[in-house]
């Protein structure tokens, strides 16, 4: 098993354990205090459990800038990374050296207590060129322009106690736990397999081809903190992950959650995802093709070449101190029922199947067929739960502040939604643009809910939300702002149609 990098497992939560009344008590009584972003609090634990070793708190500015430019820190050490604690102007503010800031999650629940060394103001640009490459409509690159705060605080970090988490405590297993498990099971050879997707036959394939290659035994490691946006929750994915890892041959393979708030950093995230993984005791980590990579950008260009990632994880391969199996695609060949790598078949004289990530969400949303060849049935069905098809998803239908009989329009659409049955609960949804009530428009539409409502601030934005008016932007394209009730319910009824939320 490899040492941790930098030669010691940074765990927090062990070195101050002798401490934690003390802490706690500074803590309650503590008049500086900030409350963590979802991002920070992914970040902080990795640093409290020993995940980011050698890291013992949030990066100062001379490590920050190494980082940047180098790929190190200033002790020469390889890190890819900024692991930054970013706040407001008014709350830096506050800060000198040797400040004592409380940390707490939920806004109220302390879990650390850091030690300013220095507060910088970072310059944003040269991060987003030099870590993410700079193009604006990376998601690192949008975070750091409209989220992250304009103040970097440095500091050492003492442990409370870890962020709390409710769901999937057993399989939440920190750096040091999974080190005991493999030292106790002998696993001396783990091939460690990073995930934000479900996982389906050919990944179990994949890595099961893997694991034989090495040697090793298989390391299902899924992030579930925060990753792309619009990806499949982690709930529906742990489920997965639950039913994949009955798949592999008994003492094979052991699934752990990894609390990571991924940057999508393709090839310097891909050497911070093998750091990560070496310091959970892997010998051994699959980088994928893209691995880590948001895709493309709107005018089609890739963020990052399709083997960066391999190519960076290797260079460093000698002073990661693991292994990087290069991810080999497999395909099914129906002829001979089994998967095999792409790069071994003649694809001239060889039937193969595949279906695309594209072609799956397709397929889930039409309720179309999903073949067992590709995926196992108690796989799909947990995606069916969480992916209704367009007959059983919700849709808000939003009447322009234009049009001249809203009321009278609403009653009728609800008066006809209501006659066509299908299991889905219908409402006219009065909010007078209360913030409070808009933002649950989302979750009545992930419930299945039929709304009707006027116009609001960025309807358009919102996944099936679709404005009828006679603005040239409108879903629903109206010829006059007094064009007669039946007429627009017509219209309404036959988009909802052609767009699969009624089949009739």
């Amino acid at each position: 098993m490899p040492a941790p990098h930098g030669g010691e497992l940074k765990d927090l939560i062990a070195r101050d354990a002798s401490i934690k009344t003390q802490l706690q008590k500074e803590a309650s009584e503590s008049s500086v205090k900030w409350a963590l972003t979802g991002r920070q609090i992914c970040d902080l634990e990795l640093i409290q459990n020993g995940g980011f070793s050698p890291l013992s708190g949030f990066l100062n500015q001379k490590d920050y800038e190494s980082v940047v430019h180098n790929s190190r820190l200033t002790n020469g050490l390889v890190w890819t990374m900024p692991i930054t604690l970013d706040v407001d102007e008014k709350f830096a503010s506050q800060l000198k050296p040797q400040t004592r800031v409380t940390l707490l999650q939920d806004n109220e629940i302390p879990v650390a207590i850091l030690t300013v060394t220095d507060v910088y103001k970072p310059d944003k640009k040269v991060e987003a060129k030099q870590v993410f490459r700079g193009d604006p409509e990376h998601p690192a690159v949008k975070y750091l322009d409209t989220i992250a705060g304009e103040y970097y605080v440095g500091g050492e970090i003492q442990a409370i106690q870890y962020p709390v988490h409710y769901d999937y405590p057993g399989l939440r297993k920190t750096p040091a736990q999974l080190r005991l498990e493999f030292e106790s099971k002998q696993w001396d050879r783990i091939v460690a397999f990073q995930t934000r997707n479900p996982m389906h036959r050919a990944h179990r394939e994949l890595t099961v081809r893997a694991a034989r290659e090495q040697n090793a035994k298989v390391l299902i490691h899924p992030v579930v903190g925060l990753t792309k946006p619009g990806d499949i929750d982690h709930h529906t994915r742990v489920r997965v992950y639950q039913e994949i890892i009955k798949r592999y041959p008994n003492g094979m393979a052991e699934l752990s959650l990894l609390p990571l708030a991924m940057r999508m950093g393709g090839d310097r995230e891909a050497v911070w995802h093998a750091i990560i993984r070496k310091n959970y005791g892997a010998t051994h980590f699959i980088v994928g093709r893209d691995h880590a990579g948001p895709g493309k950008n709107s005018a089609g260009v890739d963020f990052y070449g399709a083997y960066d990632a391999q190519e960076l994880v290797e260079s460093y391969k000698n002073e990661l101190d693991i292994e990087v199996v290069p991810f080999r695609m497999v395909t099914y060949l129906p002829e001979e029922d089994r998967y095999a790598p792409i790069d071994q078949i003649d694809l001239s004289t060889t039937a193969t199947l595949n279906i695309s990530g594209t072609e799956l969400r397709n397929r889930l949303r039409s309720g179309g067929p999903i073949p067992e060849w590709f995926s196992y049935p108690e796989v799909v069905k947990i995606l069916r739960e969480s992916n209704a098809p367009r007959p059983k998803q919700g849709f808000a239908i939003v009447l322009s502040n234009a049009l001249t009989n809203n009321k009278q329009l609403a009653i009728a659409l609800l008066s006809t939604f209501l006659q066509f049955g299908g299991g889905r609960h219908y409402k006219v949804l009065e909010h007078n643009n209360d913030s409070n009530v808009l933002e649950l428009v989302p979750d009545f539409i992930r419930s299945g809910t039929g709304l009707i409502a006027t116009e609001y601030e960025n309807a358009q934005s919102e996944t099936n939300v679709f404005v009828v008016g006679v603005e040239d932007d409108a879903d629903i394209k109206l010829g006059s702002v007094d064009e007669t009730i039946l007429h627009v319910v017509q219209k309404v009824v036959l988009f909802l149609e052609d767009n699969g939320f009624f089949t009739f």
